[in-house]
């Protein structure tokens, strides 16, 4: 099973230790970070990337000193290895114009609202989990307890009836 990295970027220390803390229960299948700036996110994914885990989900907060959220993740999408990691703007900050430019530059996959609940953003990024380890996993079987079983289990199946059709 491949490690893969989940990101929490907000400014806010207690806002990244309540979210730490309503995903902590994904921390014996990813590795979970924060940081409290675009500068240090840099940071933590050049590491990343230099121990070879590949970055799956970003949730990252829009207002900021100096970058914004939503730049920040305009610039991943750019970024050939972290174009295809997930993208959850978690924010009470965001105007429309800027959230529809995240979304119009394919940036931005979810939009959670602050203050938001614990149990629907776990959900949130079982579901943005469950669809990168799709795209990315060869083996998706041991990913079956973790992530939303029914779509792994759909997707097991999809590629065995494509490799039957080949």
């Amino acid at each position: 099973m491949n490690k893969y990295l989940i990101l929490c970027v907000d400014d806010e220390r207690e806002v990244l230790d309540s979210v730490l803390h309503d995903l902590s229960d994904l921390e014996d299948h990813f590795v979970l970070e924060a940081a409290e700036s675009v500068d240090e996110a840099k940071e933590v994914i050049a590491e990343s990337i230099a121990d070879h885990i590949p970055l799956a989900l970003i949730l990252c907060d829009h207002i900021m000193p100096g970058e914004t959220g939503i730049d920040f993740l305009i610039e991943l999408t750019h970024q050939e290895e972290n174009n295809d990691a997930r993208k959850v703007l978690l924010t009470g900050q965001a105007g429309l114009e800027e959230t529809v430019q995240a979304v119009n530059n394919a940036s931005l996959d979810y939009y959670i609202a602050k203050p938001w609940n614990g149990d629907a953003l776990k959900q949130v990024v079982i579901d943005q989990l469950t669809t990168y380890v799709i795209e990315h996993e060869k083996d998706l079987m041991p990913w079956i307890q973790v992530l939303d079983t029914q779509r792994v289990m759909q997707a097991l199946s999809d590629r065995r009836l494509s490799l039957s059709d080949n």
